[in-house]
């Protein structure tokens, strides 16, 4: 593959094999015995790439920065589902390889560009190799989410939330909200954790910012939340607020109470 990327496996006269025996599984399940009713997950978590792929033509310090993975999420979900005893989905590979909250064929799926950054390896990819990166990636990820939410639980899950992070400046201006809400149609979360956050007085709560769920951001939680009538959030937290534990410390206390809030509002 173009741009210094490994060799790509192929099976006889078949797809490409991007998952080699030495590569971890495309999603960890955290605390899967967790008896809460809401079920965390992480679309963002890592910014590993599979051995078949290289670094996907990036030098490795391009693979620590905000294009590859949601910094700090992951660190929040864990802490999250431990605070709430809830079972957590994280994803096992960098966005870059695909990006689970973006529908298959949705043009920023396999970003040939991120924020600026060229991708080398995700240039001119013919459609047996976007399918590969799908079928290996983003399938088992999600079958492993529906799993968990179609399996019989007693009690069964009420809510679903996924964990995000986002940069603190975009296109030179900085993104003063602290905390996010992205939500469509469905407020039964989404309402009372902004309202949470906002009686603090000591949090900017962003309402749809700096994303709209509205604009095709939120394919996770529409496909697993919205289509079952599961209440559901999508949390953005600002990555400069928890690159470092004492932050994902501080911020994971600040969201949880707020979380915890908008679960008690649920029915029960």
């Amino acid at each position: 593959m173009a741009g210094g990327a490994e060799p790509v496996l192929r099976a006889a006269d078949g797809p490409p094999v991007l998952l080699g025996p030495a590569d971890p599984p495309p999603f960890e399940v955290v605390n899967a015995g967790g008896r809460a009713r809401v079920l965390f997950v992480c679309d963002h978590a890592s910014n590993r790439i599979p051995a078949a792929l290289g670094t996907l033509g990036l030098d490795g310090d391009r693979l620590q920065e905000h294009i590859a993975w949601d910094i700090g999420a992951a660190a929040v979900a864990d802490s999250l589902s431990g605070r709430f005893d809830a079972p957590l989905v994280k994803s096992g590979y960098s966005r870059l390889v695909i990006d689970c909250n973006r529908g298959p064929s949705d043009a920023t799926s396999i970003p040939a560009v991120s924020d600026g950054v060229p991708i080398p390896g995700n240039r001119a990819l013919n459609g047996a190799e976007a399918a590969a990166r799908a079928r290996q990636f983003m399938a088992p990820y999600h079958a492993e989410i529906e799993r968990l939410l179609d399996g019989a639980r007693d009690p069964p899950f009420h809510a679903f939330v996924s964990v995000h992070s986002f940069t603190p400046v975009f296109g030179g201006k900085p993104r003063p909200w602290q905390v996010s809400a992205l939500w469509n149609r469905d407020g039964r979360l989404a309402l009372p954790f902004m309202a949470a956050l906002a009686a603090r007085g000591d949090v900017t709560v962003g309402d749809n910012q700096p994303y709209s769920a509205r604009n095709n951001f939120g394919y996770t939680v529409h496909r697993h939340g919205e289509l079952r009538d599961l209440p559901h959030l999508l949390v953005e937290i600002r990555q400069d607020l928890i690159a470092e534990a004492g932050g994902v410390r501080k911020w994971a206390a600040i969201v949880g109470d707020a979380l915890a809030a908008a679960f008690d509002s649920l029915p029960p």
